[in-house]
């Protein structure tokens, strides 16, 4: 590669973390580390993201699962491939017989909301194609730390702390028991330092290694779920686990400034990262100022106008995604913009929108790895005896007759968990994300501009202050947001309120490869995150 970082040596390197021979950036330390064992025992990128995202359901049950879904974009031998292992709605499931009972939304919690967990055949099928060590000996440090107890983080205490005072008020049907059996300790949620085994999850985890996720969606631990359904009202058939498959699928790109920016297409929300960059790259960007961050935020609330009205399976919109992208409807978008802050409406298109992790090895290959259970632990229901914690990945359908988006038999919903990559001239640049719900397509954007607008250097890209839209014209922003900015962006109409909750604006990691070879690393300062390299 004959380009530097974003082709500028950094003004500063400080707080980075450099590494030659590898690299793992996650929200946590312990999974950083299993990472890092992975690649000194010969594994590659992928074999290194493959054990991180497994030790995350142990570690970080607040925010995946083994009941969860994940996507991944992998850069490997000079090329870079998308997967999406998203799970499906049940075939017994039908937007009439959901809102004949709850109206006109899916319910947060229960069996409404559940949609096959797509992760383990995930993490097997990654493996089986880019990988280079078993699954069985992947999975060995998640499983050690589940059966052997590990330490628990500060944010993650907090998060599981602040879900067991959602779940002791509202889980109050006999069906959800399993949740507080399996994650409450003496009936309360662990404080920072704990020590915590998770001992049905090392045995699930196992299971799923030694069969290559076989076990999940045939075997002993299918029979487990498709039971545990049958009894407390679920919607779940053997057809449903029969017909599940990961795909592995084309990213798809948009040059920004110089630079291609990767997302996995819909059902994910990344086209809404790539629409609102293309919006914001016909705008000449000269200083951080309101300004700046007006022609941002506008940019950004088309974009996810369009997606809301129009992501759904792939197949099942009304029109090609790359519609979104195309230079001639991001033109009449632009043209939208103005000097005062707009309540956005969803265009034409056809008139002529969890846990991140990146890994890196010595080899070059590069992977950017996204999973979640939705909504922190998911969906309140435990399959008892297993540890899964199952998704509710479901709430994100509508129930509207005529909505893209609408809750049919098999058919994957919105979905918010999006994995980045950044290339130049054919060339791999490196992985990036920003986890958390509706934020993530902003964080995407943010992150990005942080650093080719502004030249940030990768941790310095995730600390800048951060901005949120939250609909019409609010916007949300960190307490170290510019004030100064903050009151200017008012003046354009903006509804700027600030957040303290750091926590609501995403949590990021990045991994660039140098001039030099050398991977330069960012990680997030909003939780417990760390950089391991080698």
């Amino acid at each position: 590669m004959n380009f530097s970082v974003l082709d500028y040596p950094f003004p500063s390197s400080r707080n980075c973390v450099i590494g030659r021979n590898g690299a793992v950036a996650t929200s946590n330390p312990l999974a950083s580390q299993a990472g890092l064992e992975i690649l000194k025992k010969g594994g590659n990128a992928v074999d290194a993201a493959v054990a991180t995202a497994i030790c995350l359901t142990v570690v970080e049950p607040t925010s995946n699962g083994i009941g969860g879904d994940n996507f991944a974009l992998i850069w490997k031998n000079g090329k870079l491939h998308g997967m999406n292992s998203s799970g499906y709605s049940p075939y017994g499931i039908s937007a009439e017989k959901v809102r004949s009972v709850y109206g006109s939304e899916i319910p947060r919690f229960g069996w409404e909301a559940v949609t096959l967990p797509g992760a383990p055949m995930g993490w097997a099928k990654i493996t089986e194609k880019f990988g280079t060590l078993p699954l069985r000996e992947i999975a060995k440090p998640a499983i050690d730390y589940a059966r052997n107890g590990f330490p628990v983080q500060p944010t993650v205490s907090e998060n599981w702390k602040r879900a067991f005072e959602i779940y002791g008020k509202v889980l109050k049907d006999d069906k959800y028991e399993n949740w507080f059996d399996t994650f409450t300790f003496n009936g309360r949620p662990p404080e920072p330092g704990d020590m915590v085994s998770l001992k049905d999850h090392a045995d699930t985890i196992e299971k799923i290694a030694k069969s290559n996720a076989k076990s999940f969606y045939g075997g002993e631990i299918a029979e487990r779920i498709l039971g545990f359904s049958s009894r407390t009202g679920g919607y779940f058939s053997e057809e449903d686990f029969d017909s599940y498959g990961t795909d592995f699928v084309d990213p798809v790109g948009k040059e920004y400034r110089g630079y291609e920016i990767w997302e996995i297409p819909p059902n994910g929300q990344g086209i809404i990262t790539l629409e609102a960059l293309a919006i914001l790259s016909g705008f000449e960007i000269t200083r951080r100022d309101a300004d700046f961050f007006h022609k941002q935020i506008e940019s950004l609330k088309l974009a996810f106008e369009d997606g809301k009205e129009f992501i759904t399976q792939s197949g099942k919109m009304p029109f090609s995604y790359d519609k979104l992208i195309e230079d001639g409807y991001v033109s009449k978008r632009r043209l939208e913009i103005s000097g005062e802050a707009i309540i956005p409406k969803a265009g034409n298109p056809t008139s002529s929108g969890t846990v991140y992790l990146a890994a890196a090895d010595r080899e070059g290959n590069m992977v950017s790895f996204i999973q979640s259970n939705y909504m922190g632990f998911g969906s309140g229901l435990v399959v008892p005896g297993t540890g899964i914690a199952l998704q509710n990945r479901g709430h994100g359908f509508s129930l509207e007759e005529k909505h893209v988006n609408r809750l049919e038999p098999h058919k994957r919903p919105y979905h918010t968990i999006i994995p980045g990559f950044i290339t130049k001239n054919g060339e791999a640049v490196g992985p990036f994300g920003v986890m958390g719900g509706f934020m993530q397509p902003q964080g995407h954007l943010q992150v990005i501009s942080n650093m080719v607008d502004f030249h940030h250097n990768p941790q310095a890209a995730l600390d800048a202050p951060r901005w949120q839209w939250t609909g019409g014209r609010n916007v949300l922003v960190e307490k170290d947001f510019e004030g100064n900015i903050a009151l200017e962006l008012q003046r354009k109409g903006h509804n700027v309120s600030v957040e303290i909750n750091s926590g609501a604006f995403g949590r990021g990691q990045i991994i660039i490869k140098d001039k030099n070879g050398c991977y330069v690393c960012g990680t997030e300062k909003r939780t417990d995150g760390m950089v391991a390299v080698w």
